[in-house]
């Protein structure tokens, strides 16, 4: 190759050009001329516009993952919430439930013992309340256990009332506890006096399957007695005082082949269902007791001995 033809420029490597500094303050002006004219004559501005147009659909695209999370955040969060709030509202829903029943059962007790205050004013014999604890689980009877023994003075015989009427006897009596035998019991009688007429007789417990009562017995069949005639304790017998209310004459069966009536009567106590009663001291109990006969003192006659007057001639 000959000489002549070699190229003898340096290669672009080793080309220099303006020097740092130069584009540095170069476009430094240019970038300051900019920003000036943008600021006065808005030059810029279609720019950025045009340039936001066509970049926003790329914003949207990108944007739609973030939104998707944040909307699937927002509703395992308001799931959440509404759970927590479902249960707390179930919760207070119960709270109240029971509250309602809690006051619906006080209110029936304090109903019962206002009854059972204006029972107790109406008696004169001393009385013990008492709380029925639970029924007797003997199948065969009725008797339910009271909180009241002979550590509260209760006796053997004891009549035993609730708000409305006469509930039992206690039969049986413990340290802490006494037993109460009810009057629908078949082992019990009780005497009583019909209120309207003034007829005394005899109460028995009938319990049976369709509703546990009473029976008066030995009633002639030619005897005056109703449904609805009140049943009241005559007092007769020294144990029970006499104008409690015991029962309602509920049927009345005269039947022809007998000389007595078949007369059904409804407990006016709650025999079912008594929570708060009154235990009475026995009649017998109250009683102030018999004078004892004076003996005379030696030497003296009593006048039952001494000698009659004289008498008066024919």
């Amino acid at each position: 190759m000959p000489l002549g033809t070699l190229d003898r420029t340096p290669p672009p490597f080793f080309k220099q050009g303006p020097s740092a500094l130069s584009k540095l303050v170069v476009f430094s002006a240019l970038a300051l001329l900019l920003m000036v004219a943008d600021v006065r004559f808005k030059l810029t501005a279609p720019i950025r516009a045009a340039i936001a147009t066509v970049l926003y659909p790329v914003q949207w695209l990108v944007l739609q993952p973030v939104n998707a999370a944040g909307e699937v955040g927002h509703y395992f969060h308001s799931l959440h919430a509404a759970q927590t709030g479902e249960a707390e509202a179930l919760r207070r829903l119960a709270v109240q439930a029971e509250r309602s029943l809690q006051v619906e059962q006080l209110d029936l007790e304090n109903r019962r013992l206002r009854e059972l205050l204006a029972m107790r004013e109406r008696i004169t014999t001393p009385a013990t309340g008492a709380q029925v604890l639970y029924d007797s689980a003997d199948p065969y009877s009725r008797k339910v256990v009271i909180d009241r023994g002979q550590t509260h003075g209760i006796v053997p015989g004891s009549p035993v009332i609730d708000e409305s009427g006469v509930l039992g006897q206690v039969t049986r009596v413990y340290p802490l506890l006494s037993e109460v035998t009810l009057l629908i019991d078949r082992d019990q009688a009780i005497p009583v006096l019909n209120a309207r007429t003034g007829v005394r007789g005899v109460a028995y417990g009938q319990p049976s399957a369709s509703g546990d009562g009473l029976e008066l017995r030995y009633t002639l069949a030619n005897a005056d007695i109703n449904p609805g005639d009140l049943l009241t304790t005559s007092g007769v017998d020294g144990v029970y005082p006499p104008g409690l209310p015991v029962a309602q004459v509920r049927e009345v069966e005269r039947r022809a082949e007998s000389s007595f009536n078949r007369i059904g009567c409804a407990p006016l106590a709650r025999v079912q269902g008594a929570l708060h009663v009154l235990v009475l001291a026995p009649v017998g109990a109250t009683l102030p007791p018999s004078p004892l006969p004076t003996t005379p003192a030696r030497g003296q006659r009593s006048a039952s001995d001494a000698p009659a007057g004289p008498r008066s001639a024919p």
